[in-house]
């Protein structure tokens, strides 16, 4: 783990790109902590498995009476082909596709979870090192409570992403992503169908493949998205702004007005997937959010622990 020294920085969007979410910037004060140095991987993950015996989310048929609580009253129940131990995995296209319609990328495999990224018949033998995926945010929260951590909070995230940097993009400063050499795995080119793979990779990478920031964290932009611990409100800031928070653990609360129906947890970092057409998830102000049992192959998540003093 890394030492991430205690200081202020002020949070939220810095560019054109930054999403209403990203706003207003407000100051935030974090204590000192550490973090993780790389993204969990499926090495890490494995060894909490075999001592615990866990099974992860996607691992597990979907249970109707939950399910519906994130839904429209009334909403049907899905036929048995759905209802079954599966996970979202990328399916890139042959051409553009409507970049609102996320089912033009994504599906629902069934046997689909961390051991096998792809579906049945894929593996992680040989990817001991790469960061474990289809996890939700659950699993995430097991594995930090079995190692003994937990997960940041989203402005510790963003405080450790920046690096110590004002005001900059990115991890590394303000050159665009796709600039000079690689400094993260991201889709380059056309996103879903064409991906020109300047960063060596179509989906994930090993962890510590790029430049870490200056604070010797790797990957705080793409490869996979990282849970944090704090749910989502897309007007949080507002509720922030004009004062300097200290330790802002989130709100009580979800609120999506995009789905209202579905409370959802906080993710950052970006993706393999991430391209600036589609979300520019690397930015270190972008927020994400999903459902805290959601599994796809492109989230993963990193832990920190509490500084304890004398």
């Amino acid at each position: 783990m890394v030492l991430i020294p205690a200081g202020s920085f002020d949070m939220g969007g810095d560019n054109s790109q930054a999403s209403a979410d990203e706003f207003p910037k407000h100051r935030v004060q974090v204590s000192a902590f550490y973090m993780d140095a790389t993204e969990v991987t499926n090495a890490q993950f494995r060894a909490f498995v075999a001592a615990t015996g866990y099974i992860t989310t996607a691992e597990q048929r979907p249970v109707w009476e939950e399910l519906k609580k994130t839904l429209p009253a009334g909403a049907q129940r899905p036929p048995d082909s759905i209802m079954v131990a599966a996970s979202l995995v990328f399916r890139p296209g042959n051409g553009p596709v409507d970049l609102n319609d996320f089912s033009r990328w994504w599906s629902w495999v069934p046997g689909a979870d961390w051991r096998h990224p792809q579906g049945p018949g894929s593996s992680i033998d040989g990817k001991e090192e790469y960061p474990v995926v289809h996890v939700s945010w659950f699993d995430a929260l097991a594995y930090c409570k079995w190692a003994g951590k937990r997960l940041p909070t989203e402005a510790e995230w963003e405080y450790a992403a920046r690096g110590g940097q004002e005001s900059q993009v990115y991890p590394w400063g303000n050159e665009h992503v796709h600039a000079g050499a690689p400094k993260a795995n991201s889709w380059e080119g056309k996103f879903p169908y064409l991906n020109e793979q300047r960063d060596g990779y179509v989906t994930s990478a090993p962890v510590k493949r790029y430049t870490p920031n200056k604070l010797g964290l790797y990957d705080m932009a793409g490869n996979v998205w990282e849970w944090c611990n704090d749910w989502y409100a897309a007007d949080h800031y507002q509720a922030l702004s004009g004062r300097t928070s200290v330790n802002p653990a989130g709100p009580e609360k979800s609120h999506d007005p995009q789905d209202p129906y579905a409370a959802k947890r906080v993710l950052r970092g970006g993706s393999f997937l991430c391209n600036d057409s589609y979300c520019s998830g690397y930015r270190v102000a972008r927020r994400m959010k999903s459902s805290p049992d959601t599994g796809l192959e492109h989230t993963g998540f990193r832990c920190v622990k509490d500084v304890v003093t004398k």
